[in-house]
């Protein structure tokens, strides 16, 4: 008998998480995470020292996490944890130093690629190059923290 199906959600050090997850909530069509039910009741019994909240996009949060999920996917009410498609980014003391070894595709289909490539950059995307192989073509593109992603 084969394994069970895992939920999974892809975990990114950042910088700024709160930044990254506004980023990538509007390049995605997402929605932020809120977790200010969860994290004004564990302030408000003592259970978390205010020094490890924050305010972002004027709600309650966590200091060094943020999350952008799939709207149509289910969450935890009681936390706002995501429970489906699922961007986590955790705040890391080290700057990015190498290539990615793990990057996003984003999808937006040859008619809607460089339309989608010029409201990413409006967000703060750069292009790194553009690519025409055999296989296909896409453009190779930084988010605000420099992480490479492509746009096919």
């Amino acid at each position: 008998m084969g394994a069970m199906p895992l939920d999974w959600k892809i975990v990114i050090d950042a910088a700024d998480p709160h930044a990254q997850a506004g980023f990538w909530a509007a390049a995605l069509g997402y929605e932020i995470e809120d977790n200010s039910p969860l994290v004004e009741r564990l302030l408000g019994l003592g259970a978390v020292p205010e020094a490890i909240t924050t305010t972002a996009h004027g709600r309650r949060a966590w200091l060094d996490l943020a999350a952008a999920r799939h709207p149509d996917d289910p969450f935890e009410p009681e936390s706002g944890t995501g429970l489906g498609r699922r961007l986590l980014f955790q705040r890391v003391p080290e700057p990015k130093t190498v290539k990615n070894r793990l990057h996003l595709d984003v999808h937006a289909g040859p008619d809607r690629r460089d339309a989608e490539v010029a409201r990413l950059e409006r967000l703060g995307a750069k292009v790194l190059r553009k690519v025409a192989e055999p296989g296909g073509t896409w453009t190779v593109m930084t988010d605000p923290e420099e992480n490479e992603f492509c746009v096919q």
